[in-house]
């Protein structure tokens, strides 16, 4: 924290707004406290003990002052406004260009147990694509996670090469030792786990999560008023998902 006067100039960490995927980011959180958005059979889990817990333990950092939420995280830290953020990979291209400052990479902290979640936008080929599609998709995904261009496009952005062949390369084992701070999400990979079902597969998972997550870190509200209001909705928007498991699994 620093102060000038009355005016706060750098706080300690910033709370991403929804737009800017808090939920994705509280997912880890709530891990740590050992509680859950959904189990695997979308029961919402998001307003039990656990997840109210780690709800308040995010409303009382900006209660006690050391916290604000932002619009773009991001920014502000290379603005030195924040001190701390949690953000993507992707994030550490353009921070390591335009830092004016020293910086540094680490392990999400560990409450009650270590919590963080997978994240990144995947490639697919859709099932019913024709088979000429089919083939060119396959052609394009060979070339785009081949080791030489996945280990160019990690460099370049901050996200992890998406095959073990490039991080083991001895081109990206260069890059780590000139660019540390790139290592550390490859090194907490074995700890990291998928996201809960109901923010992947609940249609507006994300949004709806995330706005109990606002109504929790802008408006102050106690966790287990934010996120017992969001739970109806989560049930309801499952449903259709839940049939459709139900159909396909028989």
């Amino acid at each position: 924290m620093k102060k000038d006067g009355d005016t706060v100039t750098q706080y300690a960490f910033g709370h991403a707004d929804a737009g800017s995927y808090n939920s994705w980011f509280f997912q880890g959180v709530i891990w740590a406290f050992e509680g859950a958005y959904s189990d695997d059979d979308f029961n919402i889990k998001i307003a039990e003990e656990p997840g109210v817990e780690a709800g308040n333990f995010w409303r009382s950092s900006v209660e006690d002052g050391w916290a604000i939420p932002v619009e773009d995280s991001v920014a502000d830290f290379g603005n030195g406004f924040l001190a701390t953020i949690m953000a993507s990979t992707g994030s550490m291209g353009g921070i390591r260009e335009n830092a004016t400052f020293e910086w540094g990479t680490a392990f999400i902290p560990e409450m009650y147990t270590f919590g963080c979640c997978t994240g990144g936008s995947g490639l697919s080929i859709l099932a019913m694509a024709e088979d000429a599609k089919k083939e060119a998709a396959y052609r394009y995904l060979e070339y785009a996670s081949s080791p030489e261009i996945t280990a160019f496009w990690s460099q370049a952005t901050g996200y992890m090469p998406v095959r073990k062949s490039a991080i083991e390369s001895a081109e990206m084992q260069a890059f780590f030792d000139e660019n540390p701070n790139a290592r550390t999400a490859v090194e907490q990979l074995p700890k990291t786990q998928p996201q809960d079902p109901a923010r992947i597969y609940i249609p507006n998972g994300n949004d709806i999560i995330g706005g109990g997550i606002e109504q929790i870190t802008v408006n102050l509200l106690d966790a287990a008023d934010a996120f017992g209001e969001i739970v109806p909705t989560l049930e309801e928007e499952a449903q259709p998902v839940i049939e459709d498991l139900a159909e396909i699994e028989g």
